[in-house]
């Protein structure tokens, strides 16, 4: 005899599988519409990889629009600038810890976090380094590099730990890849400086490179930054073999673009770069992803013997 009704058991996701789902398309449309050059890498892995750096991206470059002028657009003040991005820090922190956010792009990356082994480690200087934007307006040799660190050399080591956890990673060179790690997402960082140079100046009063004079700014300086991230690239580029090959090839596709954004800038006369952001054209984009396709692997372009015509 039958105590009371039974529910029938139904099929496919649950509530908070669909949810989930949900905000991970959400952080997908926030990678598309925001760079072509990482959607374009994010291609070359495979699900859930894939998903996971879509996820990373999405907090980081929405983080990235509350300090770079979207919420002052909106008619916040300073002060509420500030109040809203330690809001997005409170609301990340809570989903790391319950697994569930109302922000759908906080929920998507907790849910990468929590499985890739992602922790406040990472994302308090993170965080940081996006407080410094709204309170430090020069920077000095120290606080640029805890900057840079916080900013971009973390979200590497975010997506390493995506990487690692790929059925096919290899094991071992840990320290390597996390030294690769940080390095490319130092290079990217720098080159953003450098394109940005006339919005960082004119629209947002920053000043990242300590001793640059905008009213100043020369080929020779600038020269001095290109070869500095000329470096960061040649090192980053050492990690790419110690990847699983479906990371090794976005991660190849990534640096690959930024490389040829670095050639661009060395070729631009400082003065121009003062007046318009510096870009990698489609087609040009499209013959990149093509190169890296076929295998084709970042070249060391340093002339340190150590490193010279490693892969």
């Amino acid at each position: 005899m039958m105590n009371g009704p039974t529910l029938a058991r139904t099929e496919g996701p649950t509530a908070l599988q669909r949810y989930s789902a949900t905000a991970s398309s959400s952080a997908r449309v926030v990678i598309t519409r925001y760079s072509t050059s990482f959607s374009l890498a994010c291609r070359m892995l495979g699900s859930p990889a894939r998903e996971h750096i879509s996820n990373v991206y999405a907090l980081v470059r929405l983080a990235d629009e509350v300090v770079d002028g979207v919420a002052r657009e909106a008619g916040l003040k300073a002060q509420e600038v500030a109040a809203a991005l330690e809001q997005l820090e409170a609301e990340t922190e809570a989903a790391l810890a319950s697994g569930y956010s109302t922000n759908m792009i906080v929920h998507a990356f907790a849910c990468t976090a929590r499985s890739q082994g992602i922790t406040t480690e990472l994302t308090r200087p993170f965080f940081a380094s996006m407080r410094s934007d709204l309170l430090v307006t020069r920077h000095d040799d120290a606080t640029l590099q805890g900057y840079i660190y916080g900013s971009a050399e973390v979200v590497g080591l975010m997506c390493l730990a995506v990487f690692r956890c790929m059925p096919d990673a290899p094991a071992g060179h840990e320290a390597q890849t996390e030294t690769a790690a940080r390095r490319l997402g130092a290079a990217f960082q720098k080159v953003n400086f450098l394109r940005d140079l006339a919005t960082d100046t004119s629209e947002l009063g920053r000043s990242y490179f300590p001793g640059l004079d905008p009213t100043a700014f020369s080929d020779e300086h600038k020269n001095a930054l290109v070869r500095e991230i000329g470096a960061d690239l040649d090192a980053a580029a050492l990690g790419i073999a110690h990847l699983a090959p479906r990371a090794a090839r976005a991660v190849a596709m990534a640096h690959g673009l930024f490389s040829e954004l670095n050639h661009r800038l060395e070729r631009t006369p400082a003065a121009e770069l003062m007046t318009r952001r510096i870009s990698v054209p489609n087609g040009h984009k499209a013959m990149i992803a093509l190169r890296t396709a076929l295998g084709r692997r970042p070249s060391i372009t340093t002339s340190n013997p150590a490193t010279k015509g490693q892969p």
